[in-house]
């Protein structure tokens, strides 16, 4: 049986949609792979991510330039905390991009979410919002 053009390109873009998506699997998993029990981690909700701790503080409003912001305020806080040393990194996708980037995980209770939530003047409102509701 013989494919008409329809067909055929329809046939085509099929496998090329497929490939697309298989080369994506492809690097999740390597991603995925790289990051090993960390990630794990993160997906229990034993290590978080600062953009995780602004969505649980209800920080819709910030822009993502301000998010990046308190990550590294946040970073800031926990070099001097932890004499100079930085917190552990995760391949993670980017929250409206999709990219994979390298970013630091906290545990829920460290300090340094806190003091980072003090110190940038753009989430100051949510470390006094915070502190009036466990008041």
């Amino acid at each position: 049986m013989l494919q008409t053009s329809r067909t055929r390109r329809a046939t085509i873009r099929v496998i090329t949609r497929t490939h697309r998506a298989a080369r994506a699997v492809t690097r999740a998993l390597a991603y995925r792979t790289r990051s090993g029990l960390i990630a794990a981690a993160v997906e229990h909700g034993r290590l978080i991510r600062t953009g995780d701790m602004l969505d649980r503080l209800g920080a819709d409003d910030l822009k993502d330039g301000q998010r990046s912001w308190y990550g590294r305020h946040t970073a800031k806080a926990y070099r001097a905390m932890n004499l100079g040393a930085d917190a552990v990194r995760v391949w993670a996708q980017h929250r409206t991009t999709g990219k994979w980037i390298h970013v630091h995980v906290y545990t829920p209770t460290d300090p340094a979410l806190y003091a980072a939530l003090d110190t940038y003047k753009a989430t100051r409102h949510l470390a006094a919002a915070d502190f009036a509701e466990a008041a």
